[in-house]
């Protein structure tokens, strides 16, 4: 990542503003105008989210997500989303983006954030986006760097102090720990009748579910800790600080100004203005404090923290020697503490592990080892001591962690039971147990304890997402998140009803077992792949072979829209979700009819005029244009543009540009899907299978649209078509083209006609048939014509799916 190998050189962009200025979404449209790139995010629940952003402009089989403890990788991914920590620097891509970049001011995670501004560049474009407080630092550190000072869309104005009575509707409320959250939450059930929670504690699956709930106006209130100050979007109109101080993970202090400013400005969204304020229990805040909030102007940052990347691991000594070296440059400020830092220090005095750390590779296994992350934020010497047997199994036998160990650690926590902190304590101890699962070459059979950590967390997930919600959400202030149970749990007697069979298969029928919540079974739906749903020809979506949703008709047929089977029997929340996943899965079929084209990437203002819009033909025809109406910009493009194009599939054939696994059997099964669609109206009958068609067959509608061309009185399938003028282009072709015909079981007269319009010989029969006929005997010139009737039906070939066999009677 560090060089490029393209003749253009790399652009550097920072993007340096208050909240609200658009810069994430700037960044993803930017990302998605080139061929590959990464983002990295600063938490992983943000990351999550700009995920789900993507996905939902691409589909999720070109994105991959990567964190600490999650990983979603489809087999050839563009896009790369990714918390700071855990993007893949090795990984050679065209955009890069960093967001949040004034963490590297941040006195434990800091030099990550510092290493990527130094460091992690993207081949043709990186991105930097933060708070303008870091202006002198990036004019400094990247002289070259375009920085842009973005502005806020919409004004924020203190309000001064509420009580929680008094607060608006759609309001925030910002505290410093978990207890005193909770504390509010349960004051503003009293008071509002519900509020969701979030904190930087919960798991993305639980921290979703209740920001869903929020978003879908079941709550009007939240209450959380500052981990919605990190660019989750939320429809805030209101932040209320319940406290002006914090714990940093080494003292307690006041907070600045410009971190108060990142929460504040969660209120008002886009053109919306917000509002910021605190409880009456709190005194009012400093006017230059306002002032300051309100014009978004700080101090800048004037440092950053730093930790040497050039490590020795000769030794543990050296190691750690390596990791205390001081920054030469005056700007930066060596990393005071970190986890992994003070834990090889600690492991470095056992005598078993220095007996083991002897040697490069054991030292390097020691380093990552250390850098298993502490979740559990307890006694250090108690994970401490986790690390130390983790490097003494993985030193030793076949360097892989016991089976029996793993699962004694790992069996205590799979246990729903308990309260709220039960469960939150369980949570972060088995992220521990997921990020190792994810070290793969540590572990016996990684898929399996991947799968029992993820499904262990899932569970604690769904199980502390059902308690908030009993706690601080009022049943008469709710919809019931089992609402969809009472629309399926009485069928009528034989009823064929899909949600009747939909209440079934959640077991939420009575006397059925295996009862599943709205949650678990939307996040099943949510974390399920491509494979696991299935579309028909209708455009009907089902789930574990239920009717789930329908694609319905969009402004084109790229972009069909979701209709939930039955939206009324889902809670706000879980419609949201469920909506979200199914526009990913609708992404993926549209690109599926490309054959794979990413017309969005090309796209860009940075791609000349000829490439924009030879893409855009290409994307209107789902991968396939006449050569007339692109012969033009293919031959303006330059020799790089158009070896660009033809890397990604893009083919110059006798009658058409297209790509190539456009014509495939099931990407013209899902053009056909998607035009009919649009149109409102069923496929012809036989297309895509069958290679020909009458003209008839058609029905009046555009042959073109459903993949096939109209030559004489027959529609063949594009790709026949194609086949047919590459044979008739070399100087021996006609005999092969009349045998492709007679595969068809095209009469004479219709072979005949084809021929003509591909540029063939008219009579498509060899020379010595030919004389065979002149010669007398058959129909001779007496029988009847061989095209008779104004639209010959051809005979349909039996090969499936439109594959094109012999076996048709001579024509004699």
């Amino acid at each position: 990542m560090n060089s490029s190998p393209s003749s253009r050189p790399s652009v550097v962009v920072a993007e340096l503003g208050p909240t609200n200025t658009g810069k994430t979404h700037r960044a993803i449209e930017r990302m998605l105008e080139h061929d590959s790139g990464i983002m990295g995010l600063p938490l992983r629940l943000l990351a999550r989210e700009v995920y789900d952003r993507v996905t939902a402009r691409v589909g999720e089989g070109r994105v991959a997500l990567m964190t600490g403890e999650e990983k979603r990788l489809p087999p050839r991914p563009d896009y790369w989303i990714c918390t700071v920590e855990a993007m893949p620097l090795d990984r050679p891509v065209d955009f890069l983006a960093v967001d949040e970049i004034q963490l590297a001011a941040h006195r434990e995670r800091g030099h990550v954030f510092t290493d990527r501004l130094l460091h992690a560049r993207g081949l043709r474009e990186t991105w930097f986006l933060g708070a303008d407080t870091m202006r002198p630092m990036v004019q400094a550190l990247i002289p070259q760097a375009s920085v842009k000072r973005a502005t806020r869309l919409s004004q924020l104005r203190y309000s001064g102090r509420h009580s929680l009575k008094s607060l608006p509707p759609r309001s925030a409320v910002v505290a410093f720990s978990a207890d005193r959250v909770y504390e509010l939450a349960e004051s503003l059930r009293r008071l509002r009748g519900g509020v969701a929670v979030v904190l930087g504690a919960l798991s993305p699956r639980t921290r979703n579910a209740q920001v869903a709930m929020y978003q879908a106006g079941e709550v009007q209130y939240l209450v959380a800790t500052d981990a919605i100050g990190m660019g989750l979007n939320l429809d805030l109109n209101h932040v209320s600080f319940a406290a002006l101080s914090k714990y940093d993970g080494a003292e307690q202090r006041d907070l600045y100004s410009d971190e108060l400013a990142q929460i504040a400005g969660r209120a008002g969204r886009h053109l919306n203005d917000g509002s910021f304020g605190m409880l009456n229990t709190l005194p009012e805040l400093p006017p230059r404090v306002v002032s300051s909030i309100e014009s978004h102007r700080f101090p800048a940052v004037r440092s950053l923290i730093w930790r040497n990347s050039s490590l020795d691991f000769s030794s543990p000594e050296s190691l750690l020697d390596s990791l205390s070296r001081a920054p030469r440059n005056s700007a930066f400020i060596r990393v005071e503490r970190a986890d992994d830092f003070d834990a090889l220090k600690e492991l470095s005095h056992v005598p078993a592990i220095r007996e083991v750390a002897t040697d490069r590779a054991s030292v390097d296994l020691l380093w990552q080892v250390c850098q298993i992350p502490d979740f559990r934020k307890g006694l250090f010497g108690q994970h401490v001591a986790l690390l130390r047997e983790t490097f003494l199994q993985l030193s030793e036998g076949d360097g892989k962690l016991e089976q029996a160990w793993l699962s004694r650690q790992v069996s205590p926590l799979d246990d729903v039971s308990g309260d709220i902190h039960t469960l939150m304590d369980r949570l972060a101890a088995i992220r521990i147990w997921t990020y190792i699962s994810h070290r793969s070459s540590w572990l016996h059979d990684a898929e399996h304890w991947q799968e029992r950590t993820r499904r262990i967390e899932d569970a604690l997930g769904d199980a502390l997402h059902e308690r908030l919600v009993e706690r601080f959400v009022q049943r008469a202030a709710r919809r019931s998140a089992r609402r969809f149970v009472r629309a399926a749990a009485s069928p009528a007697a034989g009823s064929d009803s899909p949600f009747a069979r939909l209440g079934l298969l959640l077991g939420e029928v009575p006397g059925s077992d295996g009862a599943m919540t709205e949650e678990q079974f939307v996040q099943r739906v949510v974390d399920a792949t491509h494979e696991d749903f299935q579309v028909d020809a209708s455009g009907s979506i089902s789930f574990d072979g239920e009717p789930l949703a329908r694609l319905v008709r969009g402004k084109d047929r790229r972009s069909p829209q979701i209709a939930l089977a039955e939206p009324e029997v889902w809670t706000g929340g879980a419609r949201r979700r469920l909506e979200r996943r199914l526009v990913a899965l609708a992404r993926d079929l549209v690109t599926e009819a490309m054959g794979g084209f990413p017309a969005e990437s090309l796209a860009g203002g940075d791609r000349s005029a000829e490439t924009r819009g030879l893409a855009y033909r290409l994307a209107e025809g789902l991968g396939v244009i006449s050569l007339g109406e692109g012969r033009e910009q293919w031959r303006l493009l330059d020799t790089e543009s158009r070896e660009r194009l033809r890397a990604l599939g893009v083919r110059e054939g006798q009658r058409f540009l297209y790509v190539a696994e456009a014509l495939t059997p099931h990407a013209l099964a899902r053009r056909c899907m998607l035009t009919a669609l649009f149109q409102q109206a069923p496929s012809p009958k036989g297309v895509p299978r069958e290679p020909a068609l009458g003209i008839a067959e058609l029905g009046g509608q555009s042959a073109r649209a459903f993949g096939y061309e109209v030559l004489g009185s027959v529609a063949l399938r594009i790709d026949v078509v194609e086949r047919l003028s590459e044979v008739l282009s070399h100087p021996q072709g006609a005999r092969q083209a009349h045998t492709l015909l007679q595969e068809l079981r095209l009469e004479n007269g219709v072979r005949a006609r084809v021929l003509r319009e591909l540029g063939g010989r008219s009579g498509g029969a060899p020379v010595k048939r030919r004389r065979r006929r002149r010669g007398g005997g058959g129909s001779g010139a007496h029988g009847p014509p061989a095209h008779a009737g104004a639209h010959p039906q051809p005979r349909r070939s039996r090969s499936g799916e439109g594959s094109v066999q012999g076996g048709s009677p001579k024509p004699e």
